[in-house]
């Protein structure tokens, strides 16, 4: 049995989540926050579990020409999607 091809328009893009023990009020400065990075959009999201469910899977996006577009791509690129 062949594998489905299956072609992918949407959006890519590298989520950076903060988080802190509280909002800062007016001037305030919070400390002790940790900063995320996760991998996604809508057209990368359904990219990824079609790959994971064995389709050969090709994605049209436009991303930016920096290390956040290659962070956002590399997990793509890690689980076979073109």
């Amino acid at each position: 049995m062949t594998r489905p091809v299956v072609r992918v328009v949407g959006s890519v893009n590298l989520d950076i989540v903060a988080r802190a023990p509280a909002l800062p009020r007016p001037g305030e400065t919070v400390i002790g926050a940790s900063l995320e990075r996760h991998p996604g959009g809508k057209g990368a999201n359904q990219a990824l579990a079609l790959a994971r469910l064995g389709a050969e899977v090709r994605l049209w996006a436009r991303t930016g020409d920096d290390a956040f577009a290659d962070e956002a791509l590399a997990l793509l690129k890690a689980e076979g999607v073109d």
